[in-house]
């Protein structure tokens, strides 16, 4: 008879420690994924492409075509060259952040950075909290991890509302004619620009196991 009060006694523990086992390798799983995508569009050069189609019948327009198939990045910039290899700068060259050529780039440069470190120390966390015991400091690791990834989303998005601002600048006018704030012209919105706004969607729907659950 003890041994089948033990039994029921210790029945609910287990399911919730293996609920939230669950809960927690999930979470673990999609805040790493969204660390991988994060990184991705910051260093991917397509946030603003300009694809000039050709027409082998007019090759009068054939230098110029080349010379218009340019993309934009936070950090870099790639154009085609007369020998159709498409190469990629970052803008200055490394360590030269104040030659990015907008200040609204720079600005989103550091945001977006900086909630892509947030989130990836959010993610550390997570996976710490699987190791350890349960109790407050499991809970205390989990909470914070959960506001780190809540301030990780504001700023991520922060940033991005903040990089069209800088479709004004001389360069992407040159290349995009009469490009302005929220208007990039004759280019277009490119994938990582989208992937950015995709991962901090997915960020803010992402499950975070807080104390409530534990």
């Amino acid at each position: 008879a003890q041994q089948v009060g033990f039994g029921v006694g210790f029945y609910p523990h287990a399911a919730t420690t293996t609920m939230f086992s669950c809960v927690g390798c999930f979470w673990v799983l999609l805040s790493s994924a969204l660390v991988a995508v994060c990184s991705f569009s910051f260093i991917s050069p397509a946030w603003i492409v300009k694809e000039q189609l050709r027409n082998n019948h007019h090759p009068q327009h054939h230098g110029h075509s080349n010379k218009d198939s340019v993309s934009f990045g936070l950090l870099w910039h790639c154009s085609e060259s007369l020998d159709h290899m498409y190469r990629c700068y970052t803008f200055g060259g490394l360590g030269k952040f104040a030659e990015i050529p907008s200040s609204s780039w720079q600005t989103s440069a550091v945001l977006c950075s900086g909630g892509c470190a947030l989130l990836a120390v959010s993610s550390l966390l997570a996976i710490i909290t699987i190791f350890l015991p349960g109790g407050g400091c499991e809970r205390r690791a989990c909470t914070l991890a959960g506001y780190m990834q809540m301030a990780a989303v504001f700023i991520m998005a922060a940033g991005l509302l903040v990089y069209p601002f800088g479709l004004n600048s001389a360069l992407v006018r040159s290349f995009c004619g009469e490009a302005d704030i929220y208007y990039a012209g004759e280019c277009q919105i490119g994938w990582g620009y989208m992937l950015a706004i995709v991962g901090v969607m997915l960020t803010q729907l992402s499950p975070t196991p807080l104390p409530t659950l534990l």
